[in-house]
């Protein structure tokens, strides 16, 4: 897209985004219906543009990794579909209150919860991911720009067709949400500050990196998941073996599958024989370091495994002394993602929550839990490891913003002085009764 095409396109979305901003909750969930309408509709094209891509990039040699993040197969568009209704059903966001008071007689204030505008999202090789951050937005009354992969071309272009079809008899259209086509149109993208409000990339620790240090736009996201299982002295065996294994293989491309399993040494002698057998199993590659080495067959630990995210079927292993030195690996080797511990000790999960500085932090279940539809969050934009605005799975919440207003009858700041005579009252009111921005509350 022509530089200048783009930028008037980005202006023009920015205007439909207000008017999405302004419309009702039933017009938006009228409209969530349609598009998961429309998907089932158009699933054949759908379907077709996939294949496509699989086939091209199996043909250039792309990563596993890559390959199985671009399937959209019948089971990811049921769990769109899923995604979708479970959107729908969450309480309206735009226009709840978050504080009211009574600063004086006569003069109200109220922080509302408003959308953030116009959001840029590039996203990785996941078609699934473009339905669950257009829903989200559309949901939230924000405009989105999406630029999926290279990879996934075809199918986003067959699901954003699908969707414009599908927002033709709604009142709200399709301007809200814009497909971005070329890396040239991202670069243009990063240095639009005045009209895009927030940044959202999900890619390689190098490519976050890249959008980071080239826009003034505010950025939202994580670079890597490097995720980490802990399985404790006191951990129920069985218990250990399922969830690591799920942990690691139910789906490897994804950021919150563990690429690290640590295991305290009194349990490794019991534990590690039955997880290599599973790993093995399952064609899982393990790499392990000397103690680990004893227990299993796993190939030796080569300086800076402890780094890696293999997005794929493939581990390390340490063999630790305590849950401190657990603790103290997650804290030197994690990217604050998403971190889990087995264990039937209470003080030692306790110990782990409060000592483990991530987005999610789990206690006897999978990392693969760490995902917006199964937090009930209808949907995800992503996971941020940020610890400003938004953390962990970014649904409905992380896509807003509020606003202050202020109703008064007069009143003058002279007045609130030492010499004006006026004092603030300061008396919280109720939150359950509408906004300034529905019925008169004064």
């Amino acid at each position: 897209m022509e530089s200048t095409d783009l930028h008037q396109g980005i202006r023009s979305l920015r205007k439909s985004a207000k008017r999405l901003a302004s419309s009702t909750e039933k017009e938006r969930n009228q409209l969530l219906q349609m598009i998961g309408e429309g998907l089932r509709r158009d699933w054949e094209t759908i379907k077709v543009a996939n294949e496509r891509d699989i086939l091209q990039a199996k043909e250039s040699g792309q990563r596993e990794a890559l390959v199985k993040r671009l399937v959209f197969n019948d089971e990811k568009l049921h769990a769109s579909l899923l995604g979708l209704e479970q959107v729908a059903s969450l309480p309206d966001p735009i226009g709840s209150i978050k504080q009211r008071r009574e600063l004086d007689e006569g003069l109200l204030l109220e922080q509302i919860v408003v959308p953030i505008g116009v959001i840029g999202m590039i996203f990785e090789a996941r078609p699934d991911a473009l339905i669950q951050i257009a829903s989200l937005c559309l949901k939230s009354g924000n405009g989105i720009i999406l630029k999926g992969g290279r990879e996934a071309f075809q199918t986003n272009t067959a699901i954003v067709a699908s969707i414009r079809e599908s927002c033709k008899p709604s009142r709200l259209g399709s301007d809200w949400l814009l497909l971005l086509e070329s890396h040239s149109d991202v670069d243009t993208m990063l240095g639009m500050e005045g009209d895009i409000d927030l940044l959202i990339p999900r890619g390689s620790n190098a490519f976050v990196r890249y959008v980071m240090d080239n826009t003034s736009i505010p950025v939202l996201g994580h670079a890597d998941g490097i995720c980490h299982l802990y399985i404790d002295a006191k951990a129920d065996i069985a218990k250990a073996v399922e969830i690591a294994y799920d942990a690691k293989t139910q789906y490897p491309a994804a950021c919150n599958a563990i690429e690290t399993l640590l295991v305290h040494a009194q349990i490794a002698p019991d534990v590690l024989p039955l997880l290599e057998k599973r790993f093995r199993e399952a064609g899982v590659v393990m790499h392990g370091d000397e103690q680990a080495s004893k227990f299993m067959d796993c190939i030796p630990y080569q300086e800076g495994d402890w780094k890696k995210e293999y997005l794929a079927l493939e581990i390390n292993i340490h063999v630790v002394e305590s849950l401190s030195e657990a603790i103290n690996h997650i804290e030197t080797y994690g990217s604050h993602h998403s971190d889990a511990i087995v264990s039937e000790d209470d003080d030692s999960v306790r110990t782990f929550f409060a000592g483990v500085d991530s987005a999610d932090v789990f206690a006897n279940c999978s990392t693969r839990f760490a995902d917006g539809f199964r937090f009930g969050l209808g949907s995800e934009v992503g996971i941020s490891t940020a610890k400003i605005h938004a953390r962990g799975p970014v649904g409905l919440e992380g896509l807003m913003t509020t606003k202050y207003l202020i109703r008064g009858s007069g009143q003058v700041v002279a007045s609130y002085t030492k010499d004006g005579g006026r004092s603030f009252t300061h008396h919280d009111l109720p939150l359950d009764r509408p906004s300034m921005l529905g019925e008169e509350v004064l």
